[in-house]
């Protein structure tokens, strides 16, 4: 979504009057955390379209009594947190601290948590779930009914998601004011709430900060178990879940052949796990050819296919002729709304004639074989046009997507990790202190420095370098 686009969406908002739902929803956590009186902190702040600074702000406390304080030891930049960078997400606020991929030491623990303790080594969803609702309940913790009391995101979408870390006031507006009616606006429901990710999910102070206040503590914080490195643990908190879950949706499984638009963190593990579940053949697709370089260092086997160098569907088309469906059994989208690769679409987005684009979601549907499956975790914020929905419907296809139920996955997942199946740490290229957020941001954005995953270290004053990661 352009800047202009994000303008727009802002003003329409406006004009729907969609408003503020007082600070906490009926059965969730406090919008607002309280601030200690004295103590400061470090943190990533947006301040605007490519601003990202470290400032010194409040530090919080615990508010709610299942809360959980946690001092910050690694948190990562997301790909979705670009989408934040290049001001791709409407009811961002000058301030608001991202971040929703972080681990630490508990710090202090509410009256009513039990599961954990001070001293602690813990991981968190970057969904934030309160356990108890009637989606919780089901295994959708990423669209809890109890932590995003925005209204805008229920009106886009037909109900409200969940609350989010660090991720935009759709979310639900956690950073520290009241909370708004942006996704109800938007969607007819909210979603959940996520940590640091605009207020549409809830504006929850994000985790790219020495301290970070954590709702649910039981539901949303995991213990790290002895003997399991930091750097893989981290990546339980969102991107090797969602790149399960993309898996789960496109129901991968054995001689299955797999295509994944988007060689960034999320694919590459979505290809690992395929992998992992048996799939015969799976085809990496993007543009940045180191990107792809990496994929087949790391993951022997993965072919690869550069857009820039041959036209995707034709591409497909050649690679899998002899496949008995004559295309991929599954198509997995990692990439997000904001990758235009038609004129088109650029330019319907400039006009703000769509926040999104149907670039690839096009491709997917005529590559995929007939009766396949289309698999969506890359973002996507609102409307597209020109969607191929007659090939959807003539070809018998299935499509789901969504936001990744983190903590359903947690007792899959995390013995794989333990045991050396799934290694997700590979994906790392960059260890920063805290304080090189801006270079973090910068160098993943442009995909310079042979850039994959940037982990931040709170309280470092140098970059590490690292060992090769799982496998080389």
């Amino acid at each position: 979504m352009t800047g202009r686009m994000v303008e727009a969406v802002d003003s329409l908002l406006n004009k729907m009057e969609v408003g503020h739902d007082g600070n906490r929803k009926e059965g969730g956590c406090s919008v607002a955390a309280k601030t200690h009186p004295d103590a400061k902190m470090h943190a990533v702040s947006w301040m605007g379209s490519h601003n990202m600074q470290v400032k010194e702000v409040p530090r919080p406390m615990v508010t709610d009594p299942a809360d959980v304080l946690l001092r910050v030891t690694n948190t990562a930049i997301c790909g979705s947190d670009l989408h934040l960078y290049v001001h791709g997400m409407p009811s961002m606020k000058s301030g608001d601290v991202l971040g929703h991929e972080f681990m630490g030491v508990v710090e202090e623990v509410g009256d009513a948590v039990t599961k954990v303790k001070r001293g602690d080594r813990v991981l968190v969803a970057f969904d934030i779930a309160c356990g108890h609702c009637f989606f919780c309940n089901h295994g959708y913790q990423s669209s809890c009914d109890s932590t995003n009391p925005s209204k805008i995101s229920e009106a886009m979408y037909g109900q409200a998601m969940g609350g989010v870390f660090g991720y935009s006031h759709l979310a639900g507006g956690y950073q520290g004011g009241q909370a708004d009616y942006v996704q109800e606006a938007m969607y007819g429901q909210a979603a959940g709430g996520f940590f640091g990710y605009s207020h549409l999910t809830g504006g929850y102070q994000g985790g790219q900060a020495d301290f970070v206040r954590v709702p649910f503590g039981d539901v949303n914080c995991l213990k790290v178990p002895d003997g399991l490195a930091d750097h893989d643990a981290l990546f339980l908190t969102d991107i090797l879940p969602t790149a399960w879950h993309a898996n789960e949706m496109g129901e991968v499984h054995e001689g299955d052949v797999v295509a994944i638009w988007g060689a960034g963190p999320v694919g590459i593990l979505a290809a690992h796990c395929a992998q992992h579940r048996g799939a015969r053949r799976v085809i990496m697709i993007d543009s940045v050819q180191d990107r792809l370089d990496f994929v087949k260092r790391k993951l022997p086997g993965v072919e690869t296919l550069n857009f820039k160098e041959k036209e995707t569907v034709s591409a497909l088309r050649e690679m899998t002729a002899n496949e008995p469906g004559r295309g991929p059994d599954v198509v997995i989208e990692a990439a997000g709304f904001h990758y235009s690769k038609s004129w088109l679409h650029a330019i319907e987005m400039k006009l703000q004639l769509e926040t999104d684009t149907a670039d690839m979601l096009n491709e997917m549907i005529t590559a995929v074989r007939k009766g396949g499956r289309i698999s969506i975790v890359g973002v996507y914020i609102g409307f597209v046009n020109h969607l191929n929905i007659g090939a959807f419907m003539e070809k018998q296809l299935t499509m789901r997507g969504g936001q990744t139920p983190v903590q359903r996955y947690w007792p899959t997942l995390l013995p794989k990790v333990q045991a050396g199946e799934l290694v997700p740490s590979m994906v790392i290229t960059h260890v920063l202190p805290l304080e090189q957020a801006p270079k973090g941001y910068k160098i993943f954005n442009e995909k310079s420095d042979g850039c994959i995953k940037v982990v931040l270290q709170p309280g470092a004053t140098e970059a590490v370098t690292l060992p090769p990661a799982g496998r080389t």
